[in-house]
This record gives structure tokens, C-alpha cells and sequence, in this order.
């Protein structure tokens, strides 16, 4: 941080005042880059907001397609993209920026021999790969929009997106996703092509008789306003609905980053790993960064290889959501087994998270602290960041809220995680927490350059910016529900910002429990404490129009064994029996008890039911982005709720 101007007036025992007669600026900072200052103030309604300065307006015939041919021609020769081969695994192969900049106008050339015109859509059904951003920049670089489909979608939801979309045209990456596309019957409106039977090939040699000049034709008629994109939400709290996202939505969040960040993004020794499904709107904004950037992108396409691939990519920056950080912790905490070695892996933890509430709460940590933390440093948070790859300097965890305890520890362990917040309707990022930027305790950071926040009075999330949306796809209704009369988007989240301007998130609007007496409740803040013990996989606090909260919980199976065996009872028992066992429920109880001390007794969760398997994809409760859906949850277990955990009173006759 190379200034800090804190212009807010202190009143006598040194709180903030914030009032509408106020002064306007409360609080100035250049946290992290000369000449991007961070500004709190009061606007004219009497609310706080915060915004950081950005690049400021992006060229008009910025695109896609420039931010390759940039780094083409300044890096020709250089690594863009590694991946491991799809007929060997075990070798690596590696494209230049300028072999990639190639295949894309190959694939360019295809689709405008195939007749794609210009604001015609191209659905693609694909894992995390090489092929993925080609075809990717392909559609796009010609004027064509690019519907994204996850690789796990239903052949239900792929028919909705297809109708929605309009597209004329699928592609999809293996046989199992393309019988998905006959099941749904897509081939009746669009062509449908599949990367296992050579369908890139077939795409390229449509290209043939398309010369260069026709080719540069089409790529110089794309403005940055231009439509480029349909990206699909969640779905986690309503239908989803298809976010339109134009070039310079994308183009202002990839260079505001770079400009923000330049010691990791304009290092060309700098790497980045890519696993997370490029369906989803932060892994793909996040590789247009890599693009316009200096760093080496290394795609990881099978979660199942992440901990080799951090070993072979070294990456200096990563993005994960929460799921990632908790499965890493969860790993080590098993690995250190129930011993004496789990009981000093534990100190560790504890020692870790200490360091940064005192930094947090004191400005620096104590010296016993900062002595155990140098002791415990060799032994185990060396061994951690090795797992990394041993040169992170920029984790970031998006997608959800992560355990601000978890985060503490992390931190404290001198892993570099960094919380951020976005939607997909502010095209990923919105909020960042920025190499360097000061701890706060639960906070996912200040406004990311070019955005500018604020909380309504009923503390919902508003946002205004560069990358922010305009429309949903055919969908008036939500887009007019989307935005309130002066502009800013809605974003369904309810969060307050402080006043340094750090942002925190609370909950969700529509996930907001009201007890039948009438007690308002945020679910989320209850579910991170209780998913802190180590048998607990999943949770979600319910309680809406009922009498009491309450909440239903998965066991999360590998330290649910490790539990039992340290406890001598029967490891090998089954996950229905293991859900009913006292002992299993009474060290649940626990944690519960330990985060209901924080609530009000209305607040609390006063009843529990542990169920026998997770909360996934497949059944059908869990998003591709990770996020429960709750609605479907209530629904496939309303009998059990119904009768066990709410048991209707007997009524007298």
C-alpha cells in the first residue's frame, strides 16, 4: 500500500460517523496499485458505497479475438496454454500463443464456411480443455454467441439452454453427451457435432475455400458491444436463466485485472492452473486474463489429477471454489490421522488462525504466536505450500463463501488464498481481495477496478460497472426485476460494507429463513460453523414458516471411518447405521451447540437429522458451481421433514 487518506470523522471514543449530513468521502486508498485508488462515500441517498478506479473505457474494437492476437503478437513464441494430451495422459503438451492464435482462426474460417452469421449462436458441451477455448474464440471472433452447457448438464436442462439460446448449432466433446442430445432430441432444431468423432476436423475443413481477407473481414466487423456470449446461472435459488454478456464485459474484467496486479499477471515466469468448468463464467474470465497477461495457462481436465497437476504446473496463481480449499484441509487433517500427529496438525491450525485474528484485531500478532507459528512453519506449512507447488502467490476462491475460519487458516499458514465475490451477471468478479490487500476477518474484499458497490437500506447488494450485464436472453420479466430504476443490478445477496470500503456477504436474500414466529434467520453464517466439524459434509439450516430452525446434514465418509476407528467403535458400519449412531450424533452435537452460542434462541438450530448421501450432481441437489439447491432439497426429503424433524401436533378431539 503506498497511501492511505482516512478522511471519515471520528467521534469522541473513536467510532466512524456515517450520516447523510456527512462528509462525502469517508475513505481513500491506493491499497495496491499507484493510481487506482479506492474510494468510500456517501452517496446522495445516505448509503455507503464503494468503488475502485479501473482502466477506463476499453477501445471500441476490443474483442476476444484482439486479446489473442495480442498476446500473439508480443508473445508468438512463448508458452499460452499446457495440457496433457488426450491419447497419452502422462505426457504434456504445449501450445504457443502463436499456434493457438492458428487453430482459432482454422476453426474461424469453418464456421463461416458452414454459414455462421454474424449474432448466430453455437451451444458447446464440453469439459475443461485446450479444444474448449478454441472453439470458444472461434464462435466469437466472427461476431457468432456462444451458449456454455456443462459437462454434467441433463439432456433436459441441454434442451432448455438450446431452446433458449436459439442456437444453430451444438457441439458437444464426447458420445455419452451426444446420445444426451438425442435423448433430448436437439437434432430436430440444430446441427449437432461430437469432438470424438473428429468434428473439429470436419468444422475446419469447411474453411478451406475462406480466404484470409474474408476471414479479417468478419473478425474487424465485431464491436466490443457486440453480444459474444449466453452463460447460464446456477440455478440454485430459481430457474436459471441465460445472463447476455458482451466482448467488453469480458475485455474490461481481463484488463483491469492485469492493470491491477501487474507482479503476477506481466510475469512471464508466472503460471496459472485451470480446472474449474469453463461453463462457468469465473474459469472463463479468468483464462481471458491469462490471454491479455504475461502467465503460462496449465489446464487440468480431470479433478481427480489436481493434486499432480499443482505439482507439475507450479502455478503463481489458481482459482477454486470452496469445495477445493475445504477437500485440500480436509486431506491434510486425515493424513495427520487421529494421533499425536493429528493433535499437533491441530495446534498448527489453531496457532494459524490466531495469527490472523491478532493481525486482525491488534495490527500485528503477538510474539508467542509469531514464535509458535515460525515452529510449526517447517514441519507442516512448508509441507502445505509444497503441495501447491511451492510459488503460489494468488489463490482465489470464488463461487461461494468460504469459512472465514478456514481462510484464518491459510493465511496464517502463508498460503496466499484470497476471497472474491461475483455473479455471473457481473461477469464473475465484482469484489476482489488483491495481492497485498490488508486482512479483514470475513470479508471477500474491496470493489474490483471499474465496479462500484453499495447495500440498500434492507441490506441487498447492489453493483454498477464495466463488466456488469444489461439484459437477460429472452427473459424481460427477470431482467426488469434484475435492476432498480437508477441502474444498478440487484444481486440477491445481502452483505454491508465497511467503512474502509471492504465488502462482506451475509446470506442470501431468498434463502432467508422466517420462522413461524416470525424471526428472520440467515442460514448461511449457522451452516459454516456446523460444517467445521470433521464427520459433517454438508448442511443446510432450514426452519421457513416452521417453529424452530433446524437442519439436515451429510457425513463426509473418509474422516467419519478415521472418527470411528480413534473412538474403537465399528468403522466398517454402514452410512445408515453410522447416521443413527449416538456417538456419531453426540459429537455433532457439539459443534452445534458451539455455533448456537452465537445465536438467539429463536436463531438456533434445536433439531438435527443426518441423512446417508451427499448432496450431488447426480441426484440432482447440487449446481455445477457447487452450490446446494435448497428448493430440491426440501422436496426430496419433505416426507422426512414432515414427519420427523416438524412432527405435527396432536390435536385433541
Amino acid at each position: 500500500m503506498t497511501e492511505l487518506r482516512n478522511l471519515l470523522p471520528r467521534s469522541e471514543n473513536g467510532e466512524s460517523e456515517i450520516r447523510s449530513g456527512g462528509p462525502k468521502i469517508l475513505f481513500e486508498a491506493d491499497w495496491c496499485a499507484d493510481g487506482y485508488p479506492s474510494i468510500t462515500r456517501v452517496d446522495r441517498s445516505g448509503l455507503v458505497e464503494t468503488s475502485t478506479r479501473g482502466i477506463g473505457e476499453i477501445p471500441k474494437f476490443m474483442t476476444i479475438y484482439s486479446l489473442y492476437r495480442s498476446r500473439a503478437e508480443r508473445m508468438a513464441d512463448r508458452p499460452l496454454y499446457t495440457y496433457r494430451s488426450k491419447d497419452n495422459p502422462n505426457k504434456w503438451l504445449t501450445k504457443t500463443a502463436a499456434e493457438t492464435l492458428e487453430d482459432i482462426r482454422k476453426l474461424c474460417k469453418g464456421f463461416i464456411g458452414m454459414g455462421l452469421k454474424h449474432g448466430e449462436g453455437v451451444a458447446l458441451m464440453c469439459s475443461t480443455r485446450y479444444e474448449w477455448n478454441i472453439v470458444d474464440a472461434g464462435v466469437m471472433s466472427i461476431g457468432g454467441v456462444l451458449s456454455t452447457i456443462y459437462d454434467t448438464d441433463s439432456p433436459k436442462q441441454m434442451k432448455a439452454i438450446i431452446e433458449n439460446s436459439g442456437a444453430k448449432m451444438l457441439i458437444v466433446e464426447t458420445k455419452e453427451m451426444k446420445a444426451k442430445a438425442e435423448l433430448a432430441e436437439i437434432g430436430k432444431t440444430c446441427q449437432v457435432f461430437c469432438m470424438e468423432d473428429e468434428a473439429l476436423d470436419r468444422i475446419r475443413a469447411y474453411g478451406q475455400s475462406v480466404s484470409d481477407e474474408d476471414l479479417n473481414r468478419r473478425i474487424d466487423a465485431v464491436q466490443k458491444t457486440d453480444l459474444c456470449s449466453i452463460v447460464y446461472t446456477s440455478g440454485s435459488t430459481s430457474a436459471p436463466k441465460g445472463v447476455e454478456i458482451t466482448h467488453e464485459n469480458f475485455c474490461a474484467a481481463a484488463s483491469n485485472l492485469a492493470a491491477y496486479l501487474p507482479s503476477i499477471m506481466a510475469d512471464p515466469k508466472g503460471s496459472a492452473l485451470l480446472f474449474l468448468p469453463m461453463a462457468h463464467v469465473f474459469a472463463r474470465t479468468i483464462n481471458y486474463m491469462c490471454v491479455f497477461s504475461r502467465v503460462r495457462a496449465y489446464i487440468s481436465s480431470n479433478f481427480k489429477n489436481l493434486v499432480s497437476d499443482l505439482q507439475y504446473s507450479k502455478p503463481t496463481a489458481m482459482i477454486g471454489v470452496p469445495r477445493v480449499y475445504e477437500k485440500l484441509y480436509n486431506a491434510v487433517s486425515q493424513n495427520a490421522g487421529m494421533g499425536w500427529k493429528g493433535r499437533v496438525f491441530a495446534m498448527s491450525v489453531k496457532t494459524a488462525r490466531a495469527y490472523m485474528q491478532e493481525i486482525n484485531k491488534r495490527g500485528k500478532p503477538r510474539i508467542y504466536t509469531s514464535f509458535l507459528r515460525t515452529a510449526f512453519d517447517t514441519s507442516i506449512y512448508s509441507r502445505l505450500r509444497d503441495l501447491l507447488g511451492g510459488r503460489t502467490k494468488w489463490l482465489v476462491c470464488g463461487g461461494a463463501p468460504l469459512d472465514p475460519n478456514l481462510l484464518a487458516f491459510y493465511r496464517g499458514a502463508g498460503i496466499p488464498v484470497y476471497e472474491g465475490y461475483g455473479l455471473t451477471e457481473t461477469t464473475a468478479p465484482c469484489a476482489f481481495s488483491p495481492q497485498g490487500l490488508p486482512y479483514r476477518h470475513g470479508s471477500v474484499g474491496i470493489a474490483f477496478p471499474g465496479a462500484t458497490l453499495r447495500c440498500s437500506e434492507e441490506g441487498e447488494i447492489e453493483v454498477k460497472g464495466d463488466s456488469v450485464f444489461s439484459r437477460y436472453h429472452n427473459n424481460e420479466e427477470a431482467t426488469r426485476e434484475a435492476f432498480d430504476k437508477d441502474g444498478w443490478c440487484l444481486t440477491g445477496d445481502l452483505g454491508y460494507i465497511d467503512d474502509q470500503g471492504f465488502l462482506y456477504v451475509t446470506g442470501r436474500k431468498k434463502n432467508l429463513i422466517i420462522t413461524a414466529g416470525g424471526k428472520n434467520v440467515a442460514p448461511e453464517a449457522m451452516e459454516k460453523e456446523i460444517e467445521r466439524c470433521p464427520l459433517v459434509s454438508q448442511v443446510v439450516v432450514l426452519g421457513d414458516r416452521r417453529p424452530f430452525v433446524s437442519a439436515l446434514l451429510t457425513l463426509d465418509e473418509p474422516a467419519l471411518r478415521l472418527w470411528l476407528k480413534s473412538q474403537k467403535l465399528d468403522e466398517q458400519m454402514s452410512m445408515e447405521e453410522a447416521c443413527k449412531n449416538p456417538a456419531v450424533k453426540m459429537e455433532i452435537q457439539k459443534y452445534i451447540d458451539e455455533a448456537n452460542k452465537e445465536e438467539s434462541q429463536a436463531e438456533s438450530v434445536r433439531k438435527f437429522i443426518i441423512i446417508p448421501e451427499d448432496f450431488t450432481q447426480e441426484n440432482g441437489l447440487l449446481t455445477p458451481s457447487m452450490k446446494i439447491i435448497r428448493k430440491k432439497v426440501m422436496d426430496r426429503y419433505s416426507d422426512l421433514l414432515n414427519k420427523e424433524m416438524y412432527t405435527p401436533k396432536k390435536v385433541n378431539q
